[in-house]
């Protein structure tokens, strides 16, 4: 199926799926929050259309058409939801009430759709958020907060400023060891911040000593859940500080409950996950001058918008490593071409201090001069392709090259300047 259909299938079955506002909450009243329920920012409409469109989903997640349902979400009664909670291998206590009930309501009725693609996508990154949550031993029913935080979007950002899969701000992200630049930002790093957000959440738990607590105050900081505590007498126990705290903060404990709930028994409310074909395999490199994308993209036979999607952590074309050793993540065969490029990959040392970025999705003014470049012929391409992709003629690329008409094949190697 086109991955463009695909597409728009799923932006209308999710357009109707959203609110696209918030309601005001009684601050002392339980059941005033039952009725107005404020959603996580991650699982509103602009987080999910960030993931509809991103590089990932497109490619590699399809509906599952033999998935057979009626649709219909069964209702079932308290103890039924309370006993399936209880039977989550969990650590982290998930305890059933009517504000649980009110997001599970949320998950399995209107958001229905968008856990669908959420199921899908979450077999990109549950290994990841797993191996850094086990890493600090912590629960790994944690791996469920960046369905609340982002949407399992990499490169969310929030309206406060929040960025990336576990939603840092830019001083949390800096104080637990990640990059944050004009050329480079850690917080869109999917294995970089899961570390950075294990850490921290140790370190929360370490502070409060209950795990709904500790996620409370990754969601509105420490200092907010201390006062709230005060607020109760003393006492620390998420249900008994719940009207001191945010608003958003409310929700944030519940909603986490309901997304481990649902991610675990989404059959049972006919819910069917997207199919998800997993990427080809990838490594890193190690890269010490400067590199840009295009060029990357030109010699290794990888899209740009692949390798920036692979690489999100890089804010705009240029990957600086000159300034430090850098990750560089591409498909295998790519590497492999990185590394027979040799040092006509790079950027000339005589341009580094000239150099002039802008943001990796627009275009770049004057090209630079490279002296005996060679690009793989990639599937598909043509003398004209090539020529545009490298800011040459046609005519140019025959002559350099010695070829008598315009026929070429995938894997030749081509000189284009």
């Amino acid at each position: 199926m086109n991955h463009h259909y695909i597409l728009a299938i799923l932006l209308t079955l999710l357009v109707t799926c959203f609110p696209h506002t918030t309601l005001a909450q009684e601050e002392n009243t339980t059941d005033t929050l039952c009725n107005n329920l404020e959603l996580p920012e991650g699982m509103q409409a602009h987080e999910i259309d960030s993931l509809l469109s991103d590089w990932q989903t497109r490619n590699f997640l399809t509906f599952d058409e033999s998935c057979e349902t009626t649709g219909i979400n069964p209702e079932f009664d308290a103890q039924t939801y309370a006993h399936r909670l209880s039977r989550l291998p969990n650590v982290i206590e998930m305890p059933y009430n009517e504000i649980v009930q009110k997001y599970i309501n949320q998950y399995s009725g209107r958001l229905r759709n968008s856990v669908a693609v959420l199921l899908g996508a979450s077999n990109f990154y549950n290994p990841i958020f797993e191996e850094a949550l086990e890493s600090y031993q912590l629960p790994l029913e944690l791996k469920y907060l960046p369905i609340i935080e982002s949407a399992l979007n990499p490169t969310a950002t929030s309206r406060a400023g929040a960025v990336g899969l576990w939603q840092f701000m830019i001083v949390t992200g800096k104080q637990y060891g990640l990059e944050i630049t004009s050329l480079i930002d850690e917080r869109r790093d999917p294995i970089k911040a899961s570390y950075a957000a294990a850490h921290y959440l140790r370190d929360l738990y370490n502070i409060f000593g209950d795990w709904t607590l500790a996620i409370a105050s990754y969601n509105c900081g420490p200092n907010n859940v201390n006062k709230a505590i005060k607020r109760a007498g003393g006492v620390k126990d998420f249900w008994s500080i719940y009207p001191y705290l945010p608003n958003e903060t409310r929700g944030y404990v519940p909603a986490f409950i309901a997304a481990n709930y649902i991610m675990n028994y989404y059959c049972d409310h006919n819910i069917c996950p997207v199919n998800t074909t997993l990427p080809m395999g990838t490594d890193t490199i190690q890269v010490s001058r400067n590199v840009r994308m295009e060029r990357i993209s030109a010699l290794c036979n990888i899209e740009e918008e692949e390798l920036r999607r692979l690489n999100p952590q890089y804010r705009t074309n240029l990957i600086p490593g000159n300034v430090r050793p850098c990750t560089l993540r591409m498909p295998t065969a790519a590497i492999n071409a990185f590394i027979e490029a040799g040092d006509s990959i790079y950027v000339p040392q005589s341009e580094v201090l000239n150099i002039k970025e802008v943001p990796a999705a627009a275009k770049t003014g004057k090209s630079s001069k490279r002296s005996g470049s060679t690009i793989t012929v990639r599937r598909g391409d043509t003398l004209g392709a090539i020529a545009k992709r490298n800011r040459t003629t046609v005519s140019r690329l025959k002559k350099l090259n010695g070829l008598r008409s315009n026929n070429i094949r995938a894997g030749q190697r081509l000189k284009v300047n």
